[in-house]
Order: C-alpha cells, then structure tokens, then sequence
C-alpha cells in the first residue's frame, strides 16, 4: 500500500491523528479499494473513532494488490504516540513539507512515513507494526430515531461552556426542544459542582427529526476531537441516537473523507420492565420481604413456623372479602356447637400453624405463605392464586378454650 499527501492534506490528516488521540492508544491502519480508514477504540470499548480517507483525499492512492486479488489485506495497529508527534506541528510541515508518503513494508513489517521537504530534504520514520484481526463497530446508525445535524461552530459553542473536567452530559430531545446539561451521578455532587444547562430551538438545527423523546448520557471528552476537526473546516455534524442504554453516533462527511465517532451511553434504570412472570411449575418462586414465614433452606426434613396474630387481616387472593382466620374458625365452631357463645379462639406462637415440611412440597408451601401471610397488603398480593383454603378442623386451626 502507497498513498501520497500534498498540501493541506497534511494538515487534515494530522488533525484527525490528534482527534483520534483524544479516544484511544492505538490506531488501525486499513488499507480498502475505497481509500484508507483509520480506526481507533478506548481501552474499555465504550468508544469508537474511524476517519476513511477516499482515494480522491491523496495525490496518489495504490491499495493493498491482495484487495485487487479478493484477498483479506493485512491489518496494521500502531501506537499512537508514535505517530502522533510525526504530524504535531502541522502548520509548520504545511509551510516546509510539500508532500508525505505513506506505505507499508508487509515483509518488514514496518509503516513507512517519509516528509518530502524544501531545499531535497527528506524525512523517514520507520514504525513496526502489530498484524491483528480488523476494527469495526456495528452500530446501524440510518435505524436510530432521532437524528440531528447542525454547524459545527454551533456545537463548538455549546461545548465551550462545559468545563474540561466535565465527564458526562445529558442530551435530551422532545418535539419543542434539545437540552445539553450536566450529568451528575450522586445529587450531592450536583449541589456542590457546577451544573450546566443549555435548550436549543429546532429552527437552529439544519435538520431536526424526532421519532421519540429520550435522553442519553455519553461522555463529552472522547467527542471534544471530532468537534475540533470539524469546526478547523467548516464542516456539519451529525448526530444519530436513540434512548438510553443504546449507542450514540456523530458523523462528519465530505467529498474526500468521513468520520464516525460511536459512544455508548449510560442505561436508565427507571426504563426497566417490572413486570414478573405469574408463578407455575417450570418458574422460580420468590417470597416476599413482608412475608411473616422464615424459612431455612437445609438438606433432610425442614420445618416452617408461621404465626398470625390476634386479629390480623390477610387480603384474600380471589378478591374476595379481607379473610381473617380467628374470626373464620370462631364462626365454624358455632356451626358445629348451636347455641353456645363461645370466646374468641387465640392462637399459641409455639404450637400453631406448625407443620413438618419435606424439600418436594417446600415450594408449594413458600409460595403459599408469601402469598397469604403478609404485613402489607399490597397490589401483587391480589395477582397470586389462591392454592388453599382454611382447614375446617382443629388440627390446623387454633385450640379452644
């Protein structure tokens, strides 16, 4: 591979290695039939930068001949700090460097960049290269419902009024509106930091599509680079997201090259589903936290002491009327014996409701007491089937006074 830079385009060239500086350590050097992409990610993968330069960018532009051949081309990873300071001063090698040479020696396994300069002098730096497996993010972007695009100069002025040490920010979008502020993990630090806030009006955006309100939270210092490229050129940003949880891409394009920077976003834990599956035999069974049953999970035969006390309501799992036990077992014990006032029946905490339990109908019973036996009723109580009714006989129920 052999591609040649004239002129400004050493500059840009230069610029998109800063930006891409600004993400990862590593660039992959790409060599493809339709121009050279450059591609970097963060050490924890939540970022992903690619600037793919069109043939029409160099002065002259010969890809890898295996390309031509229908053959994988070798991919190059380089160390960015390496290749960063060759293009640092880069108004300067405008005015002293005429053109630079990129190739790769495949045998060699050295990048070659030499900077043809006035007066016939030359500049080589040879950089080994790691041969790895390529660098792509999936992300289809024209799916996303959201998209924005506006000047660069206008995001460059949001931006200026973010602190450099601000991580995070929060951009949310409706019908009416777009806010860019400041996103705080903890309430406290959000009392005691600066908090930025600002609202644009669709009409300064050059295009404005809204398929749905959502609010992302990306960090802002890995997109500072991409913004600082385009806003050197005058050229558009795009932005294409969806909610929370999903990626973010901003895009810059041109007749010669194209950048795409991909940032993941936080999860909003208010968006998870909190609906719960309804309890049968091939699905786990949970005991509520209000549940008065203490059970111990043990190998051999297991007891399970529950007590209800004097007068508590249980709400009952058909809709029916508040059950409540004594009273229910009094009224029963007035059917067996007419004519007899009998006193309200009370229930020992040692010896009521006490029943041996083997691990087969450990889930049975668990299930029936979380469902029955509660301090609160509450909503969920009510969606449990019921799975058994009051026994009719002194065994289970109280002793008689």
């Amino acid at each position: 591979m052999k591609c040649v830079i004239e002129g400004n385009g050493i500059k840009v060239f230069g610029k998109a290695v800063h930006a891409l500086s600004r993400i990862g350590d590593e660039i992959w050097l790409d060599p493809l039939e339709k121009g050279l992409a450059v591609r970097t990610v963060n050490s924890s993968q939540s970022a992903y930068a690619c600037f793919c330069f069109t043939p029409l960018f160099f002065q002259q532009y010969v890809p890898d001949p295996d390309i031509q051949k229908d053959c994988e081309a070798v991919k190059c990873k380089l160390n960015i700090k390496c290749v960063l300071p060759l293009f640092r001063c880069a108004s300067w090698r405008e005015r002293s460097v005429d053109k630079c040479e990129i190739s790769i020696n495949f045998p060699n396994s050295r990048v070659i960049f030499q900077f043809h300069c006035r007066h016939g002098i030359t500049k080589t730096y040879n950089l080994g290269y790691q041969e790895c497996e390529a660098l792509q993010a999936v992300f289809p972007a024209h799916l996303c419902p959201n998209v924005l695009m506006a000047q660069s100069k206008l995001l460059g002025d949001i931006v200026v009024h973010f602190p450099v040490s601000q991580e995070e920010v929060t951009l949310s979008i409706s019908c009416f509106k777009v806010t860019l502020k400041t996103f705080c993990e903890e309430e406290n630090n959000c009392i005691k930091g600066m908090n930025t806030e600002l609202m644009l009006h669709p009409d300064e955006f050059d295009y404005f599509e809204v398929g749905e309100d959502s609010a992302v939270t990306f960090c802002l210092k890995e997109l500072r680079g991409l913004l600082s490229f385009a806003e050197s050129y005058g050229l558009p940003v795009s932005c294409q997201f969806g909610v929370a949880g999903q990626p973010v891409s901003f895009t810059v394009k041109d007749m010669t090259l194209e950048a795409h920077v991909v940032l993941s976003t936080l999860t909003d834990p208010n968006h998870e589903s909190t609906s719960q599956p309804a309890p049968g035999d091939d699905c786990p069974v949970n005991i509520p936290k209000t549940s008065t049953a203490e059970v111990s999970t043990c190998e051999g035969p297991m007891e399970t002491e529950v007590y209800v006390a004097d007068g508590e309501q249980v709400a009952s799992s058909q809709g029916s009327e508040v059950f409540n036990p004594n009273l229910h077992m009094r009224k029963m014990i007035q059917l067996q014996t007419p004519g007899k006032i009998l006193p309200k029946p009370r229930l020992a905490p040692e010896s009521a409701l006490t029943t041996p339990v083997t691990p087969a109908t450990f889930k049975i019973r668990s299930l029936l007491f979380g469902a029955v036996y509660t301090d609160v009723v509450d909503s969920k109580t009510a969606d449990l089937p019921s799975l058994a009714c009051a026994s009719d006989t002194e065994e289970d129920g109280g002793t008689e006074e």
